[in-house]
């Protein structure tokens, strides 16, 4: 059976922090394949992505062309409404042995997902320490991943002040967002 590690998130833009802990999970979990599903907008974030499903998607290809184990699923962002990971899961099922990577962040905030103990279920949830967020509780499976203290966030608001994000994201992708000129 395959193993398949399930990353979502907006990806807006993906940045060394999402590829870091993308790398360190492909090699600590033996995953045989990692999807990134960028989202079509998260129930939990009142703002949508500031970048186009289309731009995000070409950032990802872009900063993940050169790991053959590393793929894009556009099931969330083709499927119409909020992106649910329960339904994304519920849909990956029959891929293989599914391993959901979340941030600590995230992982605080799992009871208000929808139907939290189905995602378990489905997937062994794997959590990737964010600083200043809290730790996962005893008897999750923490990822041995670099904490970068970096966010797509910071990354707009640089990018709105005119200030480099050259090291921060891959440079193909950088190149991306400076020829779309992206987060103006």
């Amino acid at each position: 059976m395959n193993r398949i590690g399930i990353f979502g998130g907006t990806f807006d833009p993906v940045h060394i922090g999402h590829l870091a802990i993308a790398n360190a999970a492909l090699d600590e979990l033996r995953l045989d394949r990692l999807l990134f599903v960028p989202a079509r907008r998260s129930p939990l974030k009142e703002d949508g992505p500031v970048a186009n499903a289309a731009d995000r998607v070409a950032m990802l290809e872009a900063s993940t062309s050169g790991e053959p184990r590393f793929a894009i699923s556009r099931i969330e962002l083709d499927r119409d409404g909020p992106s649910y990971t329960v339904d994304t899961l519920q849909a990956l099922r029959d891929q293989g042995e599914l391993f959901l990577l979340v941030g600590s962040d995230a992982y605080a905030e799992l009871a208000k997902w929808k139907d939290p103990e189905r995602i378990r279920s489905l997937a062994t949830i794997v959590v990737a320490a964010r600083p200043g967020a809290p730790n996962a509780p005893h008897g999750v499976h923490l990822l041995d991943a670099p904490m970068l203290d970096i966010s797509s966030r910071e990354l707009r608001a640089r990018a709105a002040r005119r200030k480099s994000l050259r090291y921060l994201v891959m440079e193909t992708a950088l190149r991306y967002i400076e020829e779309h000129r992206l987060y103006r």
